[in-house]
C-alpha cells in the first residue's frame, strides 16, 4: 500500500528564494492566519523566523510582531 501525503502537513526548511521539503506533504499552515497553503501556492515565508505565510499582508504582520 502507497502513503499519501495528501490532507498531510508538510515540514519544510526555508531558504532564500526556494524550500526543501524535511517532510512530504500538500501544504504548510500560514504562521499569522492558521490557513493551510498548498505547497504549489506557497510564495511567502521567513528564512529567519522559518515561517510560511498566506500572503504579503500576513508577512508583514508577522515582521510587525517582532
Amino acid at each position: 500500500m502507497l502513503m499519501s501525503n495528501r490532507g498531510k502537513p508538510a515540514r519544510l526548511h526555508y531558504m532564500a528564494g526556494t524550500f526543501r521539503v524535511l517532510s512530504p506533504g500538500d501544504h504548510v499552515i500560514c504562521a499569522v492566519t492558521g490557513e493551510a497553503i498548498p505547497l504549489e501556492a506557497l510564495k511567502y515565508w521567513s528564512v529567519e523566523r522559518q515561517e510560511p505565510y498566506a500572503s504579503a499582508e500576513a508577512s508583514v504582520k508577522a515582521s510587525r510582531r517582532g
